[in-house]
């Protein structure tokens, strides 16, 4: 994979690195900072890193002899892309996807090893519980005690354009080395959001091409470069990314291997918020501006500032979904929500 200019990453702050004795205090930093920041060396136990620090292929064998025998989704990328994964000119993806044995993925990896016009090779979010067996257990998990989803990110050289994730995240660099580019939310009209339903991964991306970015056309990006952190981990480092930071994720070697941690802060019944905003587009964008105003204002009024006059005076019986949301008050929504979108 080229190189990108190293001047974009030369002017970028650092995201601070943080030193934690044990999971307890990993998890009291979690609670108190609302920043990203890194721990280097966090998961340099693992056996994981321990193999990969051998050699990528040692790293394979370990994850093979841990694989259960199940098809594995995996991204085939179009040779000379420079390893972005993204879309073609007509807006459909460079990439294609196809299921395999994991043995015979990584024979193709064996097979494209050194070579120039490869194609890229990613495995994206694979869980880690459903297809194997021990992984988990024996790369002991971080945060744990919160019940987060454990994925796995297999690949060559790679790159995925700058996106967010509702759920808060730990990345930890088991093979390889990774550079993570990080925004804060509100720098989303500064990195020029593509598609919302149309998407590489499921979440929309920056049009950016991070290595060759072009300020004609997204003159803005200056302004989020301002804003911008930047940090490249080593095997058993890990970088902590709060929900809804923009992350553009490099996979800076011929191989390379990420676990991930996703959890949420609220109950999985209250449901996405990115769902809300597509419906609110299919609903109240597009009404005239009289109308829209004040929906606007009934959005601030139940949603955004949901004071206690919102309900106070309704008997608390009655409240129904004014009062707090309960996984059956939650599923009546939900409930009504199909019934009326199907209509």
């Amino acid at each position: 994979m080229a190189e990108a200019d190293p001047s974009i990453f030369a002017q970028m702050k650092e995201v601070e690195a943080r030193e934690v004795a044990d999971a307890a205090a990993l998890s009291d930093l979690l609670d108190s900072n609302p920043q990203p920041f890194v721990v280097r060396g966090l998961v340099k136990d693992w056996p994981l890193v321990r193999e990969g620090i051998k050699s990528a292929r040692e790293a394979r064998e370990y994850l093979l002899g841990k694989a259960r025998n199940a098809p594995f989704a995996v991204t085939i990328g179009e040779p000379g892309r420079d390893g972005r994964l993204f879309y073609d000119d007509d807006f459909g993806m460079n990439f294609r996807n196809a299921r395999g044995k994991l043995a015979d993925i990584f024979r193709g990896f064996d097979d494209n090893e050194g070579r120039s016009d490869a194609p890229a090779i990613y495995l994206t979010s694979v869980d880690m519980k459903l297809f194997f067996d021990g992984l988990v257990e024996d790369n002991f998990s971080p945060v744990a005690e919160r019940d987060p989803l454990h994925s796995i990110w297999i690949g060559t050289a790679t790159r995925v354009a700058a996106h967010n994730d509702f759920p808060r995240n730990l990345a930890c660099c088991a093979v390889g080395r990774r550079r993570f580019t990080i925004f804060p939310p509100e720098q989303f009209a500064n990195l020029y959001i593509g598609p919302l339903e149309n998407t590489p991964a499921g979440r929309a991306v920056s049009m950016v091409d991070f290595h060759d970015p072009d300020l004609d056309a997204y003159p803005r990006f200056s302004e989020a470069l301002d804003n911008a952190q930047m940090a490249e981990l080593e095997p058993g480092d890990a970088i902590y990314i709060p929900s809804m930071w923009w992350h553009h994720v490099e996979g800076l070697s011929p191989f390379n291997v990420l676990v991930n941690y996703w959890w949420r802060d609220t109950p999985a019944y209250l449901g996405q918020p990115q769902e809300a905003l597509n419906h609110a587009i299919l609903a109240l964008r597009d009404l005239p501006r009289d109308e829209r105003m004040f929906w606007r204002k009934l959005f601030d009024h139940y949603v955004f500032e949901n004071p206690p006059e919102v309900a106070e005076h309704i008997p608390d019986k009655a409240r129904g979904i004014l009062a707090p949301l309960t996984a059956k008050t939650a599923g009546q929504i939900r409930a009504f929500l199909l019934r009326t979108l199907n209509r």
